[in-house]
């Protein structure tokens, strides 16, 4: 079996080169997002041994032509990774994607209601949604202060700390907490 054979389409119709080079060319920028993250991210992000080690490899490298090469390496590593989980863990990372902002609001509208006036019943529904959750007590304690602070009108302190708890256990969830 050739490299090429992987890549037609499921009608035996063969797919042109052109179609194969862009492929190709797109599993190479995916490697250059790899490349972008951090250590802690590059662990969070679903992929083999093999092309663990060729991400660790490319860090030695630092001639322009010996970087091209070694991306063109990568992207023929990712042919056997399921490159569309990794490609959904990247836009989890990356702040301009709609994934991204996704999560965000939706972690703001959880905040909202969290505080709102059905907040226990909300409380409820958000513990049966997320089971994992063990630090029951310091959500409530939260909820609590960031029900003042918006009666209050005062600061965010609070409403900020809830965030970042309900983003926290959401990355968790995610596999993509430390």
């Amino acid at each position: 079996m050739t490299d090429f054979d992987q890549f037609e389409d499921e009608d035996d119709t063969p797919k042109s080169k052109t179609q194969i080079k862009r492929e190709m060319e797109a599993l190479q920028e995916i490697g250059k997002k790899l490349l972008q993250l951090s250590k802690s991210q590059q662990k969070k992000v679903p992929m083999s041994d093999t092309l663990r080690d060729a991400l660790n490899e490319a860090d030695r490298i630092k001639q322009h032509e010996a970087t091209r090469r070694h991306l063109q390496y990568i992207g023929k590593v990712m042919r056997s990774e399921d490159h569309q989980a990794i490609e959904q863990r990247l836009a989890l990372f990356d702040t301009t994607s709609a994934a991204y902002n996704k999560l965000f609001h939706q972690l703001e509208l959880k905040r909202d209601a969290l505080i709102g006036e059905n907040s226990k019943e909300e409380l409820a529904n958000y513990l049966d949604e997320h089971p994992e959750v063990e630090d029951i007590q310091t959500l409530r304690n939260l909820i609590r202060q960031s029900q003042k602070e918006v009666s209050q009108q005062g600061k965010t302190t609070n409403r900020k700390k809830l965030f970042r708890f309900l983003r926290e256990t959401e990355e968790k969830r995610l596999g993509l907490a430390e």
